[in-house]
This record gives C-alpha cells, sequence and structure tokens, in this order.
C-alpha cells in the first residue's frame, strides 16, 4: 500500500508541476522557417541535442497521469542546459509534456502542420518557439508512397532521439522512418483514451474499438512476434 502511495503521490505532482508551468508560459514565437531545410538549419543554430517526444494528440490518454510520470522520468535523464524538447506544437494528449519540460528548464519547440494553423488548432502555452510546416497533411506519409510528409520529415530531420509514449498513424510513419535512420528510438506502451475511441468510431458508423494500443504500439507488437 506504501508503494501505491508513493506512486500516486509522483504521478500528482507530475499533474500540479505540468498545471502551474502551462499558467506561467508566455505565448510562443512564430517562427518563418516554413521548410524542412530552413526549421533544420534554424534549430541545429542553437547547437543543442533535440529531444522528440511522439504520443496521441487528440486521441489523448487513458492514463494521462501515467503518461506524464513517464515523460518525467525520461525528462530527469536529460540535461536542460544541453537539449531542446520538440513535440508537435498543440495542446492535446503528449502536448502536455511541454509545461514539464519548461518548468525543468528545457528549451521547448514545436514542429506542426500549417493545417494546425488554418484550423485554429490550439497550441501548447509552454512551446517556445513554433515551426509550421507548409504541408496539405497533418503529416504520417504521404498516401500512397513511402515517403514522410514535409511535417513529419521536419520532426524526424531534426531529432536526435525520439521517445514516443503510444501513438497514432503519424507517430508511427516517424519512429519507424526515424530508425531506418538509425536514430536513438525508445517507446513506451500507453492506450488512447478508450471513451474518445469509441465516440470517434460511432461518429463514423464503425463498430465500437476493441484494441487501444494505437497504430504504433501495434505495428511494435506486429514486429516483435515476426
Amino acid at each position: 500500500m506504501a508503494i501505491a502511495l508513493i506512486g500516486m503521490s509522483v504521478i500528482g505532482v507530475a499533474l500540479l508541476t505540468s498545471a502551474q508551468a502551462g499558467a506561467a508560459c508566455p505565448a510562443p514565437r512564430i517562427s518563418s522557417a516554413s521548410t524542412v531545410a530552413a526549421i533544420r538549419s534554424a534549430v541545429q543554430a542553437q547547437s543543442k541535442k533535440v529531444v522528440t517526444f511522439l504520443g496521441y494528440s487528440g486521441a489523448e490518454y487513458e492514463d494521462k497521469a501515467a503518461m506524464l510520470a513517464r515523460a518525467t522520468a525520461v525528462l530527469d535523464t536529460l540535461d536542460p542546459k544541453l537539449t531542446i524538447v520538440n513535440i508537435g506544437a498543440t495542446l492535446e494528449g503528449i502536448g502536455a509534456v511541454y509545461a514539464l519540460a519548461k518548468e525543468k528548464g528545457f528549451d521547448t519547440i514545436g514542429i506542426v502542420s500549417t493545417q494546425a494553423r488554418d484550423n485554429k488548432t490550439a497550441l501548447a502555452p509552454c512551446v517556445d518557439t513554433v515551426f509550421f510546416v507548409t504541408d496539405a497533411s497533418w503529416g504520417g506519409l504521404v498516401k500512397g508512397t513511402n515517403q514522410l510528409s514535409p511535417t513529419s520529415a521536419a520532426m524526424v530531420a531534426v531529432s536526435d532521439q525520439l521517445i514516443a509514449i503510444g501513438g497514432g498513424e503519424v507517430s508511427r510513419d516517424e519512429f519507424q522512418a526515424a530508425k531506418r535512420l538509425g536514430k536513438k528510438t525508445q517507446f513506451f506502451p500507453a492506450d488512447m483514451n478508450h471513451a474518445v475511441a469509441r465516440q470517434k468510431a460511432a461518429k463514423q458508423g464503425q463498430p465500437a474499438p476493441t484494441d487501444f494500443r494505437g497504430a504504433l504500439g501495434a505495428a511494435i507488437a506486429d514486429s516483435a512476434v515476426k
């Protein structure tokens, strides 16, 4: 029981510090860099290692507190003086890690498709600099090809290390591309939010889902069996 209480205390602290940091963060700076080459150049000019967090966004997490606790443990292994934390710039899902990163003193960036700007998607409050990539999609592979869209290509190009906590199709495509390039990757399984997934399926007239591992988790499980 004592161990369980300690674990809950750690998760509670992660949630509290995330909320506190979010309230204190200034508005993000919007960079003029909008191509893969320009974004990579801008990030490399900071002469720091880039650690990218991948995961769910709108699909959210079934256990968000556990995700934040996992992210906290990862951040605690990194040096804020030498590391930039990169995510997908938006507020939902894995975007909550921005507040944790700022609370620990990391510089933060976000790379996201211009679809987010055009659709007025909320940005995370604790991302220092946002790069909007000119892209007709939200990311992942270009339909009908094995080529990453500009947004996902930029995410992979700037990253020295990628940490995935669950993740859908876009995260799967970026994670697999990074592995093929020999970049350091690490995956932690996490369910997407069950209720959100059921609601999405119902709106699309599809059967209620029974597998909540996400596309990345399913792909990793399949590759382990082969």
